[in-house]
């Protein structure tokens, strides 16, 4: 019986489904600028398009599930990679990177261990120290890449926290931190968050802080770790990261820096104080994805005593002899996967393509495209500047004036209903103080000036329908 006649290619087979995969992906580099973002489908237009078939009894010729897999994500997708999205930290993915996901999945090592994979390992470990080097962090840290911001955030919490079942425990962070903390608390055991308020600029609050530390402590519980941010989701704010680190060194805590959108930015030459410190942390999480451009998924997450890793995730079953010679890097010693997949290609050769220059030239680039945004958003009467930092702009439509806060939060969640699903634009949404507002966030080398005059008359056409 032949078990792999559906499967099995030669090298010509591969090859001319390879030429037509790249061939469809270039037409679609060459056109993305002109089509439409998305098609605006409600989700049982979408289903009604793949049909609803159970498992097919017999398959189907490799060529022909090709063909039918791009007409479907063709017509039927939202595109991030369009040069007039900017609603989440998804950043347009450089094409460098496909052909890397190409050739990791083709060459398929399993990077949990060295011996599976030699050269990728030495890969990932080279791509994490130049991340640690364009962050400013020290670069014989410890550090691996994963999935995303959530599961970098993860390993960051657990190699604060160390291993042994200790109670209550406390953790500190803003009431703009990410979720990914909640996740966290609810699924590692018993942590209180204690929410800190912000300032004007949505910063955390230092003097609450060290208070709210200080009761803690008073009353016999276990402060463990403070939770910083380098970019909030909702306006881009930058935590004041110095005064954290001071904060953590009077009382013996762990500093972590959410920097999974942000963190890049430190590499700017007019970086703030506040943003270079993420260099001081003991862990930081970056998404490659977000800000360095690279096709999701990756994450990647720091720690400054490279130790903790391996003292909080090595388990070494007798099954498993994967020691080497010569002190090998063995990931599944440092993070939550055994099986691995290859993600650190895409990120070592995009980094090695673009270097350190090019790199920070496109945040820059990313940071002028928000500041002509915002400053457009200033200048039109019927748009009102709610909160900038970063790349993020957030903003809401006003119109003539006279409306109430119950009123114009409606309007602004119908106005955004329609941005998204026009086409013509992306954009996601912000709520602060109450007060709903669209949101804009740029990590996109394909905007150029044009795209962000046209973004902004396509909101003033869409509010004043």
């Amino acid at each position: 019986m032949d078990g792999d006649r559906n499967y099995e290619m030669t090298g010509e087979e591969f090859r001319r489904l390879g030429y037509r995969l790249v061939d469809l992906l270039a037409g679609w580099l060459d056109e993305v600028r002109d089509v439409p973002l998305t098609p605006g489908e409600t989700p049982a237009e979408v289903r009604a398009a793949l049909g609803d078939r159970g498992l097919p009894a017999s398959g189907t010729p490799a060529g022909e599930v090709l063909e039918e897999a791009w007409r479907l994500l063709r017509e039927h997708s939202l595109f991030s990679g369009h040069p007039r999205f900017a609603g989440y930290v998804i950043s347009s993915a450089a094409p460098l990177g496909a052909l890397a996901d190409l050739m990791a999945a083709g060459l398929n090592p399993n990077v949990g261990a060295w011996k599976l994979s030699p050269m990728a390992t030495e890969m990932e470990v080279q791509a994490v120290r130049w991340i640690a080097e364009l962050l400013g962090f020290p670069s014989d840290c410890g550090g691996l890449l994963v999935s995303g911001g959530n599961m970098a955030n993860f390993i960051g919490y657990l190699a604060a926290r160390g291993r042994g079942a200790r109670s209550r425990l406390r953790v500190y962070a803003s009431k703009e931190t990410h979720t990914w903390l909640e996740k966290a608390a609810d699924l590692f055991g018993e942590v209180t968050v204690r929410s800190i308020g912000v300032d004007a600029e949505y910063r955390m609050d230092c003097g609450e802080l060290e208070l709210r530390i200080a009761e803690d402590m008073a009353a016999g519980l276990t402060p463990f770790l403070i939770v910083g941010s380098a970019g909030t989701v909702s306006t881009g704010a930058v935590d004041p990261l110095v005064r954290m680190r001071a904060i953590a060194d009077t009382y013996g805590l762990w500093l972590h820096v959410d920097g999974a959108y942000g963190a890049p930015a430190a590499a700017l030459p007019d970086a703030s104080e506040d943003l270079r410190a993420v260099g001081l942390a003991d862990s930081i999480a970056i998404d490659p994805h977000k800000w360095l451009y690279t096709p999701v998924e990756a994450g990647c997450v720091l720690v400054r005593r490279a130790a903790a890793l391996r003292e909080t995730f090595d388990h070494s079953p007798a099954y498993y002899r994967f020691e080497e010679e010569g002190a090998p890097v063995n990931f599944y010693q440092l993070g939550l996967q055994n099986s691995r997949g290859f993600r650190a290609l895409k990120v070592w050769m995009q980094m090695k393509c673009a270097g350190r220059d090019g790199l920070v030239r496109m945040i820059a680039h990313d940071v002028e495209m928000a500041g002509l945004f915002a400053a457009r958003v200033k200048a039109e009467p019927r748009l009102e500047l709610m909160a900038t930092g970063l790349s993020i702009v957030v903003f809401r439509w006003v119109g003539d004036g006279g409306m109430s806060e119950e009123e114009l939060n409606r309007v602004n969640a119908e106005l955004l209903d329609r941005v998204q699903a026009s086409g013509e634009l992306f954009l996601s949404n912000a709520v602060l103080e109450g007060r709903f507002g669209l949101r804009a966030c740029f990590v996109n080398f394909r905007t150029r000036v044009e795209d962000v005059e046209r973004m902004v008359r396509a909101v003033l056409d869409l509010g004043e329908r």
